[in-house]
């Protein structure tokens, strides 16, 4: 079995040498813009074509969402596809995106969302975490899509009218791991998860990415970003678009920007999830080729493209690339150095500590291969 294309360790191993990818330094205390309410990863309503659908002069994002627990890590066990907007006067809070009991998990991780007419078919990619019903939260992952209404009657959204989650495809166990553990190792669930939609402007050929891990690897760090396309109405996994063995166990939230006709793809990992020997930061990577075809090769030489400073390596999370180059995350644990990042094993702590909040915005510029961060 084979990747398209692979992210070594002598490519990360330029990490060290790399400048100019360092974020700012976020605030502290930054105030929640929905009360009680934790928000996490996130993505846009866009169009086919990657751009960001507007009206009313706002923007519209889905984010996870999850009420404020006494441990922010709870949220994953919650979590909830919630619609938002936003504009001048800042966030807006337009309620969960599916009726109660409506999609088949105990819970909804992140996805996509894709205006596919201007008459407001919505389809929403999704994964269904666990399995309606249990007991207690497990960590199956599935990928779904439902499409549903989506318009906006003066700068009120009305969304509704979903159609029955539709499977898109199943791990295979030979390309992809089965993501089906019942408790969450130490070292981290395995994924079959974020299904990112792109069509390639080249052939109109449609494509869903996702995070999973190699089937044929028996190495414990073996993260790939997956890869389905649609023949004949049908979605068919194909082989994986990047494999990461060795290097990284975790390629979350991939998806693909075309600019300048080179492609793009961007995913977002943590620090801790590369393997033993290997220091890089959290942050944005991204790998670049002529084509969908490949060969994919490490943005910047090394597939880092902004990632958080090294006195603040936990201040944000989950990186989110629109197709007009502006990026969007969430606040994780900003504040806390390396040297104390003990503190965040105390839930407690990590309460007073975790944001829950949209991350100021960024936009990234892109030069030929290159993608650093704008002035």
């Amino acid at each position: 079995m084979k990747a398209r294309s692979e992210w070594t360790r002598a490519a990360v191993a330029g990490v060290a040498t790399q400048s100019g990818a360092a974020l700012p330094l976020l605030p502290q205390g930054v105030t929640a813009p929905f009360a009680g309410m934790d928000l996490w990863d996130m993505w846009p309503i866009a169009r086919r074509d990657g751009s960001t659908v507007r009206h009313g002069g706002r923007s519209w994002w889905f984010f996870l969402a999850a009420p404020r627990l006494a441990d922010p890590e709870g949220r994953h066990d919650l979590a909830r596809i919630r619609l938002t907007s936003h504009g001048e006067d800042g966030w807006r809070d337009h309620g969960d995106a599916f009726p109660d009991g409506f999609t088949p998990g105990s819970r909804e991780w992140s996805g996509s969302a894709i205006l596919e007419d201007e008459d407001g078919t919505l389809a929403q990619y999704f994964t269904a975490a666990g399995r309606r019903g249990e007991a207690a939260p497990t960590y199956a992952q599935r990928l779904f899509v439902s499409r549903g209404s989506f318009r906006v009657d003066g700068d009120t959204p009305v969304l509704g009218g979903w159609s029955t989650p539709e499977e898109i495809v199943v791990a295979d166990g030979a390309w992809y791991t089965v993501a089906d553990e019942i408790v969450a190792p130490p070292h981290g669930i395995q994924g079959f998860r974020d299904p990112g939609y792109f069509r390639d402007p080249a052939d109109g050929a449609e494509y869903v990415l996702f995070t999973a891990n190699a089937a044929w690897s028996d190495a414990r760090v073996n993260g790939v970003i997956g890869m389905a396309r649609r023949d004949k109405g049908a979605w068919r996994l194909e082989a994986p678009l990047v494999a990461a063995i060795g290097v990284n166990s975790e390629l979350e939230r991939p998806h693909i920007v075309v600019r300048d006709h080179h492609y793009f793809c961007f995913w977002s990992t943590q620090g801790r999830r590369f393997a033993e020997g290997i220091a890089a930061p959290t942050g944005l990577y991204a790998m670049v080729a002529d084509s969908m075809a490949g060969p994919w090769r490490p943005v910047n030489g090394t597939g880092l493209v902004a990632g958080n400073p090294a006195e603040a390596p936990t201040q944000a999370y989950c990186w989110w690339v629109t197709g007009e180059g502006e990026v969007l995350s969430f606040v994780d644990y900003p504040g806390v150095g390396a040297a104390a990042a003990e503190r965040l094993a105390n839930p407690s702590e990590r309460r007073r500590i975790f944001g829950g909040v949209p991350a100021p915005s960024f936009r990234l510029a892109f030069e030929g291969q290159r993608v650093t961060l704008a002035p």
